[in-house]
């Protein structure tokens, strides 16, 4: 895939409002290939395409705009192309594909002048050096305009919602009364939120130091370190961000900490740590902690971990491995604390990562819950006797979660269910589940176990 051009050098064109709005529709383009055609997630996509074109500032921003609004509204998009294509695009072309998803997607859902949308983004055919394009790119989106309320009625319910088949009838299933709800939410902007290090300052003395700065914000009514931007803001612009004052974290994960009920002198296990959030939380919740070892499996994830933890000046022993395979890192000493934040489907965090929607399949599941039972079953026996495990994930299946524990209980005498409480959850058999946006949040799920004296 060749290299598109800077948008520094990039020349101006006739019937655009920016010399760079062609060139940064391109990029965007290119984001979304790499997404729906070649797999990679939308995080990677961005860094890849947009570093390698030396993309900052505002016009990141804008290419993000573009390829998170595209992969939110990935289903209903693809509805309408593909009745306003006469036939479908080549494999070769489907750079062109995701450049009328662009088109699509500034049309139905932001602000831009309907002229400029669409002579910016017949404009970006020639920066995916693809000129013959240009008279197709210009009849599909002019179409739309004419079009846009007939397109509309004539999508099925999951290209309405935007959700695959498959998923929209397992939250459907799994949630027969909130699933409306959650489906909104998934396609939904989330806020930013904040955690402040109240190791440096109290809430109120960070959110002056934002309204100093010219950054709205308020705080979450149900955590003690919350706050919520009005408006997301690049994370360097925070005040005292790089030196380690805030962090960026939902608010329902920044449950998982004081769920743990840490205490000075504890040993604590932290598996699959990356990238850090809930390891410096519980750091700063509770600095006299006498150790705490954070896994993961990834060394370019444990990277991660580390420059988080140096920023907040915080201290870990950060180590990389598969935290279910215990031979080969635990040294044999006990754990008071341990927290699993199990690898998962990500279905509660997909208004986030709107790539989920496309890269995660229903055979998935299974995988996903095989790994998660043997996380359970080598991790637990690590704890000592009387010590208590926090099981987190961000989906909202039972599958993967309440399932889970309940396997753990029948499986093991000496596990033993502990009642937690979490502001705007719902209780389950094992645990209590947040939903997509209830509560600005996203979805987590969260269960607590003790070990007994004595067991298996």
């Amino acid at each position: 895939m060749a290299t598109p051009s800077n948008p520094a050098i990039s020349s101006v064109r006739p019937g655009t409002t920016d010399p760079r709005a062609a060139v940064l529709r391109a990029l965007a383009a290119r984001v979304v290939v790499e997404v729906a055609v070649r797999g990679l997630a939308l995080d990677a996509a961005i860094a890849g395409v947009l570093d390698a074109a030396a993309v900052a500032g505002r016009d990141r921003a804008m290419v993000q705009e573009l390829s998170f609004g595209v992969l939110r509204w990935y289903g209903r998009l693809q509805g309408y192309l593909k009745a306003l294509l006469r036939r479908p695009l080549k494999d070769k072309d489907r750079d062109i594909g995701a450049l009328l998803l662009i088109g699509l997607y500034q049309l139905e859902h932001l602000r831009i002048p309907a002229h400029a949308a669409v002579s910016e983004t017949v404009a970006a055919c020639g920066e995916l050096s693809k000129p013959w394009a240009k008279g197709l790119v210009n009849g599909v989106l002019r179409s739309y305009q004419r079009r846009a309320g007939e397109l509309a009625n004539g999508l099925d319910e999951a290209a309405r919602v935007s959700h695959p088949q498959w998923l929209l009838e397992a939250i459907r299933t799994e949630w027969p009364r909130e699933w409306r709800d959650i489906v909104v939410a998934n396609n939904e902007r989330p806020p930013m939120t904040l955690r402040v290090n109240l190791r440096h300052q109290d809430r109120q003395e960070y959110l002056e130091r934002l309204a100093r700065a010219g950054v709205s914000a308020g705080v979450h009514r149900d955590s003690a370190t919350a706050v919520v931007l009005a408006q997301p803001v690049p994370v360097h612009s925070l005040p005292g961000f790089d030196a380690g004052r805030a962090s960026v974290q939902d608010v329902a994960a920044q449950w998982a900490a004081p769920l743990m009920d840490l205490a000075p002198g504890q040993r604590v296990l932290d598996a699959c740590a990356a990238p850090g959030g809930k390891t410096a939380h519980m750091l700063e919740l509770e600095p006299a902690l006498a150790e705490v070892l954070a896994l993961d499996i990834s060394a370019e994830r444990c990277t991660r971990i580390r420059e988080n933890l140096t920023r907040l000046g915080l201290r870990a022993e950060v180590l990389t491995a598969d935290a279910a395979d215990t031979d080969a890192w635990w040294d044999g000493v006990p754990f008071d604390r341990i927290l699993l934040d199990a690898p998962c489907s990500g279905s509660g965090v997909i208004r986030r990562h709107p790539d989920i929607k496309l890269l995660r399949r229903r055979s998935d599941m299974t995988g996903l819950a095989e790994r998660q039972h043997r996380l359970l079953a080598r991790l637990f026996p690590l704890l000592k006797a009387g010590g208590r495990m926090l099981y987190a994930t961000c989906s909202i299946f039972a599958g993967e979660n309440d399932a889970r524990l309940l396997d753990l209980f029948r499986e093991r005498s000496d596990a033993m269910p502990l009642p937690i409480e979490v502001p705007g959850a719902t209780a389950t058999r094992a645990g209590v589940q947040l939903l997509p946006g209830v509560r600005d949040g996203d979805g987590f799920y969260y269960a607590a176990a003790v070990r007994a004296a004595t067991g298996a």
